[in-house]
């Protein structure tokens, strides 16, 4: 098998294994290193589309599982698949499933065939195979489709890990013979393996073997130690092709992703920016802020005096904190808002960083920051 190369990427320039590149598609570009928001079931939580693309964010990430149980594909695609049916004209991934696998683990039963789920909504019994996975993200429209595959848990023995790797390795090649080529929308196989070098080499030989439009890295991010999840991207980033983008899924804090970029990824996908903006906590340059805490009822200073986005410029830190404490929606909104926008303001400053080949000042700056929290801090 061949790689389709239905997507376009194009490496720009690099600075150390640092990559700065973009990625074209049917909906549009991507520059990476790029982070995507996630929107599960078809948005963004707390965000309106408009609002997503105001914080540059280029791409965002949906959903094959949850899309597929409410409202169907079907029914999405009936209604001009997902960019029209959620207002947002711009690049999509849709993850296939898999990580599923790992967080409905007590409701569903895997073999060879597939997986089959007793719906979160109903109880009814759903089966996703390889085949109707892909098929589910071609209904949606998705430019980015991903293998089905089954993410293990933390820790795993090394033969349930190979058991797994090998399975989902079968799954890719199912998958890449179900996929529709279509100018404009790739697909990505995914490298399995858990902690084991081997079993990630094992994997990433395969994949290539089957050949896809880019590669991901999986069953990280799901409860490991950061240490141990660089480890496996030292010795498995390198082994991957150049010329395709690199994407790990599932990551992460502002600390995992320059990490992971300095390892060579170039995509990354995570709830935490939104989920801690529902929960009323802002990421800032020199770490993150606690809004529910009463020390700032009466802090006049917006979230961060460096970033450029509006809800830093037009509300304080009191009126986030009372929004909290009032139980207003508005709250969530806000820092959702802001929250993104400083992911997309960081993953900016990297890719400015490689161009300039000045990443490893940009990693010093920001490794003191977040050590000594200094610029911004939660005292006046």
């Amino acid at each position: 098998m061949t790689a389709t190369a239905a997507t376009k990427f194009e490496l720009i320039t690099t600075d150390g294994a640092a990559r700065r590149g973009r990625l074209s598609t049917a909906h549009g570009e991507i520059n990476t290193p790029a982070f995507m928001p996630v929107g599960t079931a078809g948005t963004v939580k707390a965000m309106m589309p408009e609002d997503v693309a105001a914080t540059g964010a280029e791409i965002i990430l949906g959903n094959t599982y949850h899309l597929m149980l409410r409202p169907t594909a079907e029914r999405v695609a009936k209604l001009g698949g997902l960019h029209q049916f959620m207002n947002w004209p711009k690049p999509i991934l849709t993850d296939s499933g898999g990580y599923q696998v790992f967080s409905l683990a007590k409701r569903r039963t895997i073999n060879e065939k597939g997986v089959t789920f007793q719906s979160h909504i109903d109880g009814a019994k759903v089966q996703l195979t390889p085949e109707r996975s892909i098929e589910v993200q071609r209904l949606l429209g998705s430019n980015i489709t991903m293998v089905l595959d089954e993410c293990t848990e933390w820790p795993i023995s090394e033969e349930g890990a190979r058991k797994s790797m090998e399975l989902s390795m079968r799954w890719a090649i199912r998958c890449k013979n179900a996929f529709e080529q279509r100018s404009g929308f790739g697909l990505f196989g995914i490298v399995q393996g858990s902690m084991y070098p081997e079993l990630r080499r094992e994997s990433v030989a395969c994949l290539k073997n089957i050949g896809f439009d880019g590669y991901a890295i999986g069953g990280l991010a799901i409860g490991e130690p950061q240490e141990e999840m660089f480890e496996v991207l030292d010795y498995t980033v390198s082994d991957l092709p150049q010329g395709r983008p690199h994407y790990l899924m599932g990551v992460g804090k502002p600390a995992d992703i320059v990490g992971a970029v300095l390892r060579g990824i170039d995509m990354f996908d995570c709830v935490i920016p939104t989920r801690s903006g529902r929960t009323g906590q802002a990421f800032v340059r020199g770490g993150s802020l606690n809004l529910r805490n009463a020390k700032h009822v009466e802090d006049s200073r917006p979230l961060d005096v460096t970033c450029g986005c509006p809800v830093c410029a037009n509300y304080s830190r009191a009126y986030l904190h009372h929004l909290i404490k009032a139980g207003e929606m508005l709250a969530g909104m806000l820092l959702t808002f802001h929250n993104l926008h400083y992911y997309q303001d960081l993953m900016a400053q990297i890719r400015g960083s490689i161009e300039s080949g000045t990443m490893s000042d940009f990693v010093t700056t920001f490794d003191r920051e977040q050590k000594s929290g200094a610029v911004i801090s939660e005292t006046k």
